[in-house]
């Protein structure tokens, strides 16, 4: 995740982060899944209140999944992959602004805000996210990374249902983890199941959680963007 100005911190191989002076989705080179794949599955959780948060986050004027065009273009070809068997994507978050980074970092340092422990994180005390789970900085604002699972459809391609995978989005336990020792074999069959389809296409997994998938290769690995999702 990522402040808006934050331009000493690093990102990959040592490199500064800089902030683009995009001001528009065209000219920061990010797409939206749609003009690929016009009807893939979307639950865009940042654009409403069924979040962590609590309430729409900073950045997020419509329910959209924007990504940079090279990572559009692989995660289309996963979801069509994914088709073959009867299966899809479901999307709930793709590039996140800078500014919507910063909004889970106040979140995170306001400690008398805790209306969604029950629900996001049960077992652990908010002073503790800020690091593995909230961070300063997000691979989501350069474009490249997808939160996101799997559906099950029937062999029309219709009636899909989400495959349990033991816990729901944004759920902060090591339970979360896609090697968690703790669900059941089923529920970690469907993870795996998740991930071999998204490494494919090279896609690779934050271990941490379970729906959080980066594409390996990159367009820009060393600058974050602000351009509002609308």
């Amino acid at each position: 995740m990522a402040c808006p100005l934050l331009v000493s911190l690093t990102a990959r191989a040592d490199q500064p982060v800089t902030l683009s002076p995009a001001k528009t989705a065209a000219t920061a080179g990010l797409v939206d899944i749609r003009t690929l794949v016009p009807d893939i599955a979307e639950d865009i959780k940042y654009a409403g209140h069924d979040n962590f948060v609590g309430a729409p986050v900073d950045g997020y004027l419509a329910p959209k999944c924007l990504l940079k065009r090279p990572v559009a273009e692989a995660l289309a070809r996963v979801e069509h992959d994914l088709r073959k068997q009867h299966q899809r994507l479901k999307l709930w978050d793709c590039y996140r602004p800078a500014r919507a980074v910063a909004h889970f970092v106040r979140w995170a340092h306001d400690l008398s805000d805790t209306h969604t422990r029950a629900e996001h994180y049960p077992r652990l005390d908010k002073r503790v996210l800020l690091g593995d789970y909230i961070a300063p900085i997000s691979g989501h604002s350069r474009g490249g990374t997808a939160d996101l699972t799997m559906e099950q459809c029937n062999a029309q391609g219709s009636h899909c249902r989400e495959l349990d995978m033991g816990t729901h989005f944004d759920f902060f336990d090591v339970r979360a983890h896609t090697e968690a020792p703790d669900v059941t074999p089923a529920q970690h069959a469907n993870r795996l199941r998740l991930r071999t389809a998204m490494e494919r296409e090279g896609f690779r997994n934050y271990p941490l959680e379970w729906w959080h998938y980066t594409w390996a290769d990159e367009p820009t690995p060393n600058t974050i963007y602000d351009v509002p999702v609308k």
